[in-house]
């Protein structure tokens, strides 16, 4: 079973469905990253990684909900990854950006 497959069966035994449009599960999915952040807020990263049963939790809600809207939009993550990483391939070329953390229009 994918863990789409394990995803939607969890939420179909449920019923929630229902609740899970594109709107809602893109707002979960922002809920849920700002859970992630919490744990490093006011902390050093290292502090913050000192949690990492509850960075797992938060991790794991984030993929979750991205997931769930990609299979609500009929969209193939192995299709869209490759397309974003080759899209800022362009824009991130390594002889530029190799060792430098500016945004591309600042390369």
């Amino acid at each position: 079973m994918t863990l789409i497959e394990q995803i939607n069966a969890f939420r179909d035994a449920r019923d929630w469905r229902q609740f899970h449009n594109e709107k809602d599960l893109a707002l979960s999915l922002v809920l849920e990253a700002s859970e992630l952040l919490e744990i490093y807020q006011w902390k050093t990263a290292e502090e913050g990684n000192q949690n990492i049963e509850a960075i797992k939790d938060e991790l794991a809600d984030v993929l979750i909900y991205a997931l769930m809207l990609a299979d609500n939009l009929d969209l193939d993550v192995n299709e869209l990854i490759p397309r974003k990483l080759a899209k800022n391939a362009i824009k991130y070329p390594v002889d530029k950006s190799r060792g430098q953390n500016k945004k591309y229009t600042d390369l």
